[in-house]
């Protein structure tokens, strides 16, 4: 009876995958150890400290890879105050043109300087320049014009800024007077005197007024 093919092939399609305790073993670990050891090695990563995200870390480092120096500058222009208070001494002596030039003006006015900036010394480029006056070139070289940015409200006075337009139009071919602060007017003699005449003829009139015997 047991020989019969079709008995065996009936009782075989009974019998199930697993037919020996090797077969057993593998199923027992690829159903539960395994997805064991899965769910330990996901739990490992998300609470490790070191992830592929695209980081950057140590010392000066965090944050997607961006500097903690460009981040204190960047809060800084943030918290930038919007206006500032300066206070300036009326009576220093004023910064010569030179010094200004040199300061302020030599990187584009200078060699090699900028293309279409009239460079210092060169006749060729001041001499329309100079044909429109000293107050035009100061006017643009205080409010800008073009492509150069106005250069008032800096770190000079506007008649320092003057002095350096002088210097380098003067370098050009000018004949420009240096500017300086106006001398304080001097008071007039005959006010100078007339003051201390009044001043002293007063009492006089109150006592001879006094000692005047009444009518």
């Amino acid at each position: 009876m047991s020989a019969d093919p079709h008995y065996q092939a009936t009782e075989e399609a009974h019998t199930g995958p697993i037919k020996n305790p090797k077969q057993l073993l593998l199923a027992v670990f690829f159903s539960f150890i395994a997805p064991i050891l899965i769910i330990v090695g996901l739990v490992a990563y998300v609470v490790s400290g070191t992830k592929p995200a695209g980081t950057a870390e140590g010392d000066n480092m965090a944050l997607y890879g961006v500097s903690k120096e460009s981040r204190d500058k960047e809060v800084a222009d943030r918290l930038k105050k919007v206006g500032v208070i300066e206070i300036r001494d009326a009576n220093r002596p004023l910064t010569a043109g030179e010094a200004v030039f040199k300061a302020q003006c030599i990187a584009c006015h200078g060699a090699p300087g900028i293309p279409g900036a009239p460079h210092y010394s060169d006749a060729a480029a001041w001499g329309p320049r100079i044909g429109q006056g000293y107050a035009t070139l100061l006017e643009h070289a205080l409010k800008g014009k073009g492509a150069m940015p106005p250069q008032g409200g800096g770190d000079f006075e506007d008649l320092e800024i003057g002095r350096a337009v002088v210097y380098m139009a003067n370098a050009g071919g000018a004949k420009f007077p240096v500017p300086d602060r106006p001398a304080a007017a001097a008071p007039a003699e005959g006010a100078s005197g007339a003051a201390p005449a009044a001043a002293a003829s007063a009492p006089a009139a109150a006592a001879s007024t006094a000692a005047a015997p009444a009518k």
